[in-house]
């Protein structure tokens, strides 16, 4: 029983392990679900200024982590990333592994909502993601806290043309896309920014067209069930009435008869003719000769 026991705590020690390998080893998609609602709604574009000595912005009159980095606007809201080609979405969620070095490396002091465990970090310094999500995290993002901070990376120009969609002219996801190939020719620099720029303007092309196959389909086929039911009543008016009794009645009738016809006639016939035949002719015929 003893051995038994090491046994079975020597497997349960080893197997820990290799779940927690497995759950970091399984693909998680870079990109979530599009089309998050994050709780933000803006009314008008928000003012957008420049961090001083990072290509980002930010929106100071906001009070949310709101960023602007490379043709795409950054919220982090919930120990979550989130992007978005317009400036009050839809958002989409990003992973931790694929949010880009400079929307990390913001400083802490351009966080208008800190969360509780930004608390004793440098706010002249970017927040410390390695130690918030873990070394697998920071194996595979190596050195996203260095570089040269004298070279000079240009701002990607705003896209001022949001500010005139605003409250109610707000365009749909549709519309979105086609006023942004319109009026914003710009295309994303960093390799991150722009994967997920081509995965959110995949994904209303993914949802919208199947929508739109189907609906002509089903309007096609429903005019035309319509007219043959409109047909029949006109050309013939009592055709419809016989087809329904004989449907509900002629199953009842032959059950009755056969039933009935077969109890009754055997019963009486052979009573009644042999009793009353030879008891009359016999008795009649004597008599009267």
């Amino acid at each position: 029983m003893f051995k038994r026991l090491i046994v079975a705590s020597a497997l349960a020690y080893f197997s820990v392990p290799a779940l927690s390998q497995v759950s970091i080893s399984v693909g998680i998609p870079a990109y979530g679900s599009p089309n998050v609602s994050i709780g933000l709604n803006l009314r008008l574009y928000p003012e957008l200024i420049p961090v001083p000595g990072y290509p980002v912005y930010y929106a100071p009159q906001l009070n949310s982590n709101y960023f602007f980095y490379d043709g795409m606007y950054w919220v982090y809201q919930d120990d979550d990333w989130y992007a978005s080609d317009w400036y009050n979405g839809p958002w989409q969620i990003v992973r931790p592994q694929y949010v880009p070095v400079f929307i990390l490396r913001i400083p802490v002091r351009y966080y208008r909502q800190t969360p509780s465990y930004f608390r004793g970090w440098q706010r002249d310094a970017a927040p410390r993601w390695d130690q918030h999500w873990g070394n697998a995290w920071a194996d595979n993002r190596r050195g996203w806290d260095r570089w040269d901070r004298k070279s000079s990376i240009a701002r990607t120009p705003l896209p001022a043309y949001q500010r005139n969609y605003s409250g109610n002219r707000y365009p749909k996801i549709e519309q979105q896309r086609q006023l942004q190939e319109k009026n914003y020719r710009y295309q994303p620099k960093d390799p991150l920014v722009r994967q997920q720029a081509q995965a959110q303007r995949a994904a209303p092309e993914r949802g919208g067209p199947p929508d739109r196959r189907e609906a002509p389909d089903r309007e096609d086929r429903g005019p035309q069930r319509n007219q043959e039911g409109a047909q029949r009543p006109d050309n013939r008016p009592q055709g419809e009435r016989p087809p329904e009794r004989p449907q509900e009645q002629q199953p009842a009738r032959p059950e009755q008869r056969p039933e009935q016809r077969p109890e009754q006639r055997p019963d009486q016939r052979p009573e009644q003719r042999p009793d009353q035949r030879p008891e009359q002719r016999p008795e009649q015929r004597p008599d009267q000769r």
